[in-house]
Parts: C-alpha cells; sequence; structure tokens
C-alpha cells in the first residue's frame, strides 16, 4: 500500500485562520499579460543558475513586463522565510543552510542578463546569528568583480534582534539600500508582527550615517487599512532618517489566508502621495497602482542620481 506524503504548505502559520474574501480588482489595477522571448529567456536563466526570484515567490504582477526586459529581482539565503507577515507571499518554514556558491551564480546571471542596474533581496533568516548580513555583503562583492560597470541594490531584512550585522552590509558599499516599513506603525502587530517598526526605521538611519553618499530608498503598501495622515506620519518618519527614495503600491491580497484589502487606492489618492512626499523632501518617488520596490529600479536609480546632483549644484 502506497501512503502519500501530504503537500507541504506554503504558508502553515495561515493554515488555521479564517478566510478573507479576496476583493475583485479595479480596472487600474489590472495588469495585461506580457510574455514573450525574452520572457522566456529569463526565466531559463534564473533555472540555469538554480537562482529563485521575488518576482515569482512573491506573486508581483509586474513579472510579465520586467523579465520581458531581461529585468529579474534575485531572492538570496532561499526560498523559504522565517518570518510569517500577513501580506506576504513568500513560502514560510525552516530554510536550508546557506549556499556559499549563491553569490558567484547571482554574479554570472547578472553577466548573462547584461543588467546595468540589478536589485538584490532575500528572505528573512532569523535562524542565522547575523540574518544573513556577511552572506548579502558576498553577493554584492561577487556581483561587482564580475560586474564592475553594474549598479547594485539591495533590499535586505531588519537584522532585527543581531546587533550591528547590518555594517557589513554598509561596508560592501551597495549603491541603493533599501528596507521596506511595509505599512504603518498602528499595524504591524498585524501586517508585520515578526517586526518592529523603530528598528526598521532605525536600520535605514544607520545606512546614511554610515555612509551619507549611499543612496536609501524605502517601501509603503496601501490599502491595509492605515489612513492617509498615518501614511503622511511614515513620510515624515523617512525623512527624518534621511531616506532618498519612496516607493508606494496598492496591496493586493495573495489567497483567501492573507490579510483582506481594506480599500483599493485610486490613482488620483497615488498622484496625492507622490505631491505630499515630493513636497517632504524625497529626492525620488514612485507611486501608482502597480509600483514595487524593484520595479524600473534602474531608470529610478538614475532620476535619483541626476536629482542629487540637481540638488547639490543648487546649494552651490
Amino acid at each position: 500500500m502506497n501512503v502519500q506524503t501530504p503537500p507541504k504548505l506554503r504558508h502553515p502559520e495561515k493554515a488555521h485562520k479564517p478566510d478573507n474574501a479576496v476583493s475583485r480588482k479595479p480596472r487600474w489595477i489590472r495588469q495585461k499579460k506580457i510574455v514573450s522571448n525574452e520572457y522566456y529567456e529569463t526565466r531559463r536563466l534564473m533555472r540555469d543558475n538554480d537562482l529563485a526570484t521575488v518576482c515569482e515567490e512573491a506573486a508581483c504582477p509586474n513579472v510579465g513586463e520586467c523579465w520581458s526586459k531581461r529585468h529579474a529581482t534575485m531572492m538570496i539565503m532561499g526560498e523559504t522565510c522565517t518570518r510569517g507577515c500577513s501580506f506576504c507571499n513568500v513560502t514560510t518554514g525552516k530554510p536550508d543552510a546557506l549556499d556559499a556558491f549563491e553569490p558567484g551564480r547571482v554574479a554570472r546571471a547578472v553577466k548573462q542578463l547584461g543588467l546595468r542596474h540589478v536589485v538584490i533581496t532575500s528572505v528573512d533568516r532569523d535562524d542565522l546569528a547575523d540574518g544573513g548580513a556577511e552572506h548579502i555583503a558576498q553577493t554584492i562583492r561577487a556581483v561587482r568583480h564580475q560586474n564592475p560597470g553594474t549598479t547594485v541594490e539591495v533590499l535586505t531584512p531588519d537584522f532585527l534582534g543581531k546587533g550591528d550585522a547590518g555594517n557589513a552590509v554598509f561596508e560592501a558599499a551597495p549603491d541603493v539600500f533599501n528596507h521596506n516599513l511595509e505599512t504603518v506603525p498602528r499595524l504591524y502587530p498585524t501586517v508585520r508582527p515578526g517586526a518592529r517598526y523603530y528598528q526598521s526605521l532605525r536600520l535605514l538611519d544607520d545606512a546614511k550615517r554610515a555612509n551619507p553618499s549611499l543612496f536609501t530608498k524605502s517601501g509603503l503598501m496601501v490599502g491595509l487599512g492605515e489612513t492617509m495622515e498615518e501614511v503622511r506620519q511614515v513620510m515624515d518618519d523617512l525623512r527624518a532618517a534621511n531616506v532618498d527614495f519612496l516607493t508606494v503600491g496598492q496591496y493586493l491580497q495573495p489567497t483567501p489566508k492573507h490579510h483582506p484589502v481594506d480599500r483599493f487606492w485610486t490613482p488620483e489618492d497615488f498622484e496625492t502621495l507622490e505631491r505630499a512626499a515630493r513636497a517632504k523632501g524625497f529626492l525620488g518617488v514612485s507611486a501608482t497602482p502597480l509600483t514595487r520596490s524593484s520595479f524600473h529600479a534602474d531608470e529610478d536609480f538614475a532620476a535619483l542620481k541626476q536629482a542629487r546632483e540637481a540638488a547639490l549644484a543648487a546649494r552651490a
């Protein structure tokens, strides 16, 4: 008699939670599916190099457009996260040991894709003494070694409870250091229960203090139950930490077990958010329903550099 092993749950921490109805997306959210030869070539390169992408793992709505441009956000340190955030579609559980050869494979994939700007993110690794900071630093160095003309952006965990682990990443000197606050402080217990708002804010502040020439970046989702006033306060907090770039996008519920969408913010709401953020002094802002941290990151980085140069010239 063959006994079949039950399938491994993608989100075991959500299995016993009640279902939340998945709201129908309004017309301004619906993304046309884009599939091209370049899309399949990008996917093949990721498979050949045994690399995960947040594009797939987090079910990003922009994957068709990005992969058709041969842009992929590589997710290092495995496909399994030690956190169970209520908004996130990445698998939760006990991750495998780190792969010492992964930084080299990431660097090779960057070269094969011909990327001028690469975004590297990771799962949370609370099981590691440094939260994976040194592995991220090694990946930055490997990419630079094989691709000296490529700029590097990292989107890191918060290194909560890991002391000064983030210093290893700062010292590797990425061109952009990104850590997403994701939501307003009031919603952290239900949206990011394993994180702490002020730890995330401090990490961004530490990055800028460690290297003032480093561009810092953070992102928010809206539609989780926040108010406009709360979002404006988060903007003020980020500017107090000298964060340069802000992304704001609409939260989309991956499954009935995930946090429900409270409401869909309209394109006009996002225009209001962008005006507010620019008035507060951010060098760059991307605020649209489909904005994600790494969407158009290469173009955003070029605009960031121009904005900083213009600001410095205005002071001279």
